[in-house]
């Protein structure tokens, strides 16, 4: 085989390694019922590829083959080690016994959507859940996922270890919960994948307000849930993403500095993404059951139609935050409602309902309740007021971008 096709072989390689690794994976973790073995079976599996198809040609199914090459190597690999865990054995025997026919397409996406539901399990801690689906869902690196949500390296892959520790001790089995429990466990793997888009949408801590890369993994992994398991809520959920994420780019500046929603440029944001999230949104409105990632999704949906912020009908945006709060009687929730509230009926009866919200104590800590305050008193004149809520904002946010936004709102009321 000349370079030239060498070439193209390992750019086929790559692409496939791209597109199918994390398939190749899941359906792995299912033959060989172990995290760590699997994943070593894939670089396997890649590096067999690699010495064999420029030589063999590419095989019609890579990812079957893949697989296969995979669990082989597995299998030696416990062979090897064998004489000194007679265990190692037994398991060797078991997997060589065992067929692995059933690779078709249908087979692989069930596999996909275990190993969401395994990286999931509420038995596991929620920053591990995070952790683990990031790594062995999305692909990323323990030095990405690091990066991203502002930790050490060594801590993160100590939470992915734990996981794979608690999963393998606690038996937790691979698979789709059963029809009766799906509800409560596909809530589990929708709050995963939103945490994971917060922190990209909007950044808990550090110097950027977003993080486009885990932005887009959640977008992703949405998007695989409602293909393998299209229930109203994971509908609603990938709608409520794709319609926040059609603002991205409007949210800060060139050199950015956070731009609040009513002053940002609509022109810039994606309506493609818009026309995409609103059919998706009417399709989770239309179930029987609305779930709260739909009812958020209605929320953005107004935004997303609405040709201004003076133009938005801040009454329905009212309407759903009542059913919302209904659902899930959070502070949060309630907080938000009050900021429509301000827009809807004038900045005092905002003010009255987050001042209440504040006295009970839950949102004290929060620094978007102060800076939510600090600009209906500003809208109201009171600048003292104002001033100090602006002050406990600021001394509360830990994203760079957002404490420069409450110096520089601070420093116009300070004379």
């Amino acid at each position: 085989m000349s370079f030239d096709s060498q070439d193209l072989v390992r750019a086929r390689v790559d692409e496939v390694y791209r597109t199918e690794s994390r398939r190749v994976l899941a359906t792995l973790i299912r033959l060989l019922g172990d995290f760590d073995l699997a994943e070593e079976a894939l670089h396997d599996g890649f590096a067999a590829a690699v010495e064999r198809w420029p030589r063999e040609g590419v095989p019609n199914n890579p990812r079957a083959w893949l697989v296969s090459a995979g669990r082989f190597k597995a299998i030696d690999g416990l062979r090897r080690r064998a004489r000194f865990d007679s265990a190692l054995s037994e398991l060797a025997v078991r997997l060589e016994r065992e067929t692995d026919e059933i690779v078709d397409a249908q087979a692989v996406e069930d596999d996909q959507l275990r190993l969401i539901f395994t990286c999931c399990h509420p038995a596991l801690m929620p920053d591990a859940q995070v952790a683990l689906t990031l790594r062995e869902v999305c692909g990323l690196t323990t030095e990405a996922i690091a990066h991203a949500f502002l930790a050490s390296p060594p801590a993160v892959a100590q939470r992915i270890v734990r996981a794979k520790a608690k999963i393998r001790d606690a038996g937790i089995p691979y698979q789709v919960p059963e029809k009766q429990d799906l509800p409560a466990r596909l809530d589990s793997v929708l709050q995963v994948v939103y945490l994971v888009f917060n922190e990209g949408y909007s950044a808990s801590s550090g110097d950027s307000v977003l993080r486009k890369e885990l932005s887009a993994e959640a977008i992703r992994l949405g998007r695989i849930l409602v293909a393998l398991l299209p229930e109203p809520d994971a509908i609603g959920l990938l709608a409520l993403m794709l319609l926040h994420e059609s603002r991205r780019e409007a949210r800060v500046s060139s050199d950015g500095e956070l731009i609040l929603l009513d002053e940002q440029d609509r022109a810039g944001w994606n309506h493609e993404m818009i026309r995409e999230g609103l059919a998706l949104t009417r399709r989770a409105l239309s179930a029987q059951v609305v779930g709260v990632f739909t009812v958020q999704a209605a929320i953005a949906a107004v935004h997303a139609e609405a040709p201004s912020s003076a133009g938005t009908n801040w009454d329905a945006i009212v309407t759903w935050y009542d059913v919302l709060l209904r659902a899930d009687p959070s502070p949060v929730i309630a907080l938000n409602r009050a900021a429509a509230i301000a827009m809807r009926d004038g900045p005092e009866s905002g003010l009255a309902l987050i001042d209440s919200l504040l006295a009970d104590g839950a949102l004290s800590s929060y620094h978007l309740a102060h800076s939510a305050r600090a600009e209906l008193c500003r809208r109201l004149g009171r600048t003292n007021e104002a001033r100090d809520a602006y002050g406990a904002a600021l001394a509360l946010a830990r994203q760079e971008p957002e404490r420069r936004f409450l110096q520089r709102r601070l420093s116009t009321l300070i004379s």
